[in-house]
């Protein structure tokens, strides 16, 4: 892994200046760890608010090229994350990456793989575990030494997608977003199970996903099982509204809440706290004693991702033919 670029501000780059890119901006801003070193997007009119003031490209291996960075936010669509951030890690250069870590998760393990060959960091930015609510729910759970003990979460980030994305309509295309609400918004929930049942594994042992006339997954409930308790998470992208919520169910009935929306009622107005806690995060990457060990929040929500779509595809086989019907009797073979 490269050192620190230089003396004062962390240097960060930023690839990708759709939707959730100005959150970072923002959070650098305000943020006196950090400065803004040089942006990358494919659209030269997405470059234009930034031209004067930080370095711009279109192409992020020159962008890393040009460098020295001390982090890349990684903000492309879904299918080409494993991509952008395979070169940063290479370059040597810390990765905090959108969820999900990438496409599918044979890509992740192989960021993980070539992760842990470079001593790189590559992060997920799961900003829900910023999110103020739930860090104060987080600080209600009982230790885990109390003889009262979580027993179940559920999560629910129910949403009208179309409200969410602006310009960037690869969302709801399932070749680059790789799914719909289980593949985008899923790793988010999944993450936040993990949290709160204290970041032990956890399987899909149910899963129900419906899906429009495209074929894009729309809603989906999914049941999880681990050592930690039992989770469970809903997802709407046609909710007609926006509900973010979580509730943990303690073994003796207690229930605690923390509604991530909050406090906070204007459009998206929780996400500028929580992306200045992930930048915190991605400041601390080079003090790890393992690098290679941030990658595993983002593996996990990704094969859970995986997990889900292969108990749909599983639940949508035809049933046996000796389970549905007898086989008609064989006739004489004419002569």
């Amino acid at each position: 892994m490269t050192p620190p670029a230089k003396d004062g501000p962390l240097r960060l780059g930023i690839a990708g200046l759709g939707v959730i890119s100005r959150f970072y901006v923002a959070a650098a801003e305000r943020m006196p760890e950090w400065e803004v070193a040089a942006v990358c997007d494919l659209r030269e009119e997405a470059l234009d608010p930034f031209r004067g003031r930080v370095a711009c490209h279109t192409d992020h291996r020159a962008m890393l090229a040009a460098g020295p960075l001390d982090a890349l936010v990684v903000a492309v669509p879904n299918h080409a994350h494993a991509e952008v951030c395979a070169d940063a890690l290479r370059a040597g250069v810390p990765v905090c990456v959108e969820k999900p870590l990438a496409l599918d998760a044979a890509d992740g393990r192989r960021l993980a793989a070539l992760s842990r060959e470079r001593g790189v960091p590559v992060l997920t930015a799961f900003h829900r575990r910023y999110n103020d609510r739930v860090l104060a729910l987080l600080d209600r759970l009982p230790a885990p030494d109390a003889p009262v003990r979580v027993e179940s979460v559920t999560v629910r980030y129910l949403e009208r997608i179309e409200e969410h994305i602006g310009a960037d309509t690869w969302y709801l295309d399932p070749a680059r977003c790789g799914g719909g609400c289980v593949a985008d918004n899923g790793p988010n929930a999944f993450d936040l199970v993990r949290l709160l049942l204290g970041e032990t594994p956890s399987e899909v042992v149910a899963a129900e996903v419906v899906r429009d006339a495209a074929g894009t997954d729309r809603q989906a409930v999914v049941e999880l099982a681990g050592p930690g308790g039992r989770g469970r998470v809903e997802l709407d992208w046609s909710y007609p509204g926006e509900v973010k919520d979580v509730v943990v169910r303690l073994d003796d009935g207690t229930e605690l809440s923390a509604d991530m929306l909050g406090g906070r009622p204007g459009f998206k107005e929780s996400l500028w706290h929580e992306y200045e806690g992930v930048l915190r995060d991605v400041a601390a990457l080079r003090e790890l004693p393992d690098p290679s060990r941030a990658v595993e929040g983002g593996l996990a929500a990704l094969e859970l991702v995986a997990a889900v779509y292969a108990a749909e595809a599983a639940s949508a086989l035809p049933a046996p033919r000796a389970a549905r019907e007898p086989l008609p009797a064989a006739r004489p073979e004419s002569r």
